[in-house]
This record gives C-alpha cells, structure tokens and sequence, in this order.
C-alpha cells in the first residue's frame, strides 16, 4: 500500500526537475540596432527581446524614448506581458527608452516592463571635466531618472554578483576587469572621495543564455571587454561561448585586439555570432574569418533580425 502511494510520487518529483532542465529555448530578436529594415527606425544603440514559452526579458530600450516602441510596432511584437528588463549600463543609449516604453504598455498589463536590473554603479553621478552632470536616457541626474521610473511603478533591482533571472537567463552582474581594463569611450567622471576619477563604466553587465550548445552571451556595449565577460559566464557555468550578440564596441579596435579576441572565441568555441550597435562590421568580419565560420552563422544585426529557439539566423530584409 505504501509503496503504490510512494511510487506516483517519485514521477511527480521526477517529472517537476526534468521540466525544469528542459526549460523551453528562447526566440531573440533585435529591437534597436545601427541598422535598419524596411520601415525600422535604425540609430546608435541597442536593443533585444528574448521570448520563450515561459518568460521573457528585453534587454536594453534603445536610444531615442521611441525607437523601441516604433520598432515593435512595426514588427507585431506586444511587450505588454514582458515584465523583465536588463540594462546594460546607464549610458543613454541603451537606457532612452524605458520609460516611454512602460507608460505605453502599462495600461494593457500593471507589471509591463516593471522590473528593471541594473548592475551594482548603475546610479553613480557622471558628470564631465567641467561638472556637467550626464545620466540615463535624457537626464542629466542618475537620480532623477530613477526617481521619475518609480513613479511609474518601476522597480530597480541591483545586481552586484552573477544572478539568475529567468530560465536558462544569467545575468553576470559586475564584470571583473582581468584581461581587458575597459573597452569604450573617455571623457566622463565619478566623484570619488572629493576627486574626479574616470568612468571606466564598472556598472556594465551582460546577459548570458545557456542554450544546449553552450552560452550565447548578450552585451549592450561589452565595456567591460568580451574575454572578461566570456570568463564570467564561463564562471557560472563551463561552457562554451557559443554564439555573441549585441554591441562589443570593437569598431575601433586595432588589429592586435581584434586578433586577440578572435583567438579566445575559437578557442571557447564560437559558432555564430550577431554583432550590432558598435561591434563594427570590419570588426565582426575579421573575427569571422579568423574562425572560419560559415555566411550562414554572421550577422551584422538588423530591426527585426532574429536567433531561432534552434540557434540559426533568421535576416531581416536589408541584413
């Protein structure tokens, strides 16, 4: 008697944990990039939806306060059941959007685009060599923009460690500066004990997808440089970088960076890559072709560019 009454319920739990090691894959697409389709809005910035059966999260909210919305509009994508949202890192043009984007969807659904991670500096006040205070999206105080985001009902959420958000979706938090220092624009900076010190941008962060075939990993901008941030990933769990997306500010690059970089991917295993924003297309047809990948595993990223649930490349009309 007993044993038929225990039997059920070793399936039960059985078929609870196989469940949720096979979390539904995620459908990518590109929401904001350089590039533009036929009627997408294309500017300087980034962003992307990862879409499954079970969640969702965007990752970034463009430039401009209405690219974003344009852009789905005009590609039938609904954001109003998408709760989760990943910043980056505070620079405009991957935080511009936001706010527009939850007054839009937040009468079809109250929790739309409310909680928002950010990592740990995200709100440290930039300001120029002459004081002129910079913050995100259009405001100049990191303080006024977190205020005027929670009076729409967003929540900030600190990320200062490697964290987990969604199935399958890793947020790496910090990243530790052990082979790159930093990877991006001079000219802004943080206050530090009554000096100015330089905005190496320590709030960068990026999201890592641990797909079958290893991680695909998501950087707005990658200031925190693409080897570091692969090593972080690589810390949750050790797997191969399999595929990159978004912006890794290589367009600048010299040839001994880029050579570098292309060295560590093939020798961690990269398969297909989607390098928007400020990647630079120079850029990712170098390392492309450092590893032999195949046309059909390279994309610059467009509007409306998409990575299958199975992990092919689906372009967009001008891709």
């Amino acid at each position: 008697m007993g044993l038929r009454l225990f039997r059920p319920l070793i399936w039960l739990t059985y078929g609870v944990f196989s469940a949720c090691l096979q979390a539904a894959p995620y459908q990518v697409t590109v929401l904001a990039t350089n590039i533009a389709d036929y009627g997408g809005l294309g500017e300087w910035s980034f962003a992307a939806l990862f879409q499954s059966e079970q969640d969702a999260v965007l990752f970034d909210t463009g430039f401009k306060q209405d690219t974003v919305l344009h852009n789905v509009q005009h590609l039938n994508v609904d954001l109003s059941q998408v709760e989760k949202v990943v910043l980056s890192h505070f620079h405009s043009d991957h935080t511009g959007g936001l706010l527009m984007l939850r007054e839009h969807f937040r009468p079809a659904n109250e929790t739309a685009l409310s909680r928002v991670y950010v990592a740990k500096g995200f709100f440290d006040q930039r300001v120029t060599a002459a004081g002129v205070e910079v913050g995100p999206g259009e405001f100049s105080s990191a303080l006024e923009f977190k205020r005027a985001a929670e009076a729409l009902g967003i929540r900030f959420f600190e990320i200062d460690s490697p964290t987990k958000i969604a199935p399958q979706l890793w947020l790496t938090g910090p990243v530790p500066r052990v082979e790159e220092r930093y990877n991006g624009p001079a000219g802004l900076f943080i206050s530090e004990d009554g000096e100015l010190e330089p905005d190496i941008i320590m709030d960068d962060q990026s999201l890592g997808y641990l797909t079958d075939k290893g991680w695909l990993m998501t950087s707005g901008c990658g200031h925190s440089g693409l080897i570091n941030t692969g090593k972080v990933l690589q810390s949750i769990k050790d797997a191969p970088i399999y595929s990159i997306l978004g912006g890794f500010h290589l367009w600048q690059a010299d040839n001994e960076t880029l050579n570098r970089t292309a060295s560590w991917l093939e020798e961690h295993g990269l398969g297909l890559m989607m390098g928007g924003h400020c990647t630079g297309i120079a850029a990712a047809e170098t390392i492309a072709n450092q590893l032999s990948l195949p046309r059909s595993h390279i994309s610059h990223a467009a509007i409306g560019s998409v990575i299958t649930p199975e992990l092919a490349i689906i372009r967009s009309s001008v891709e």
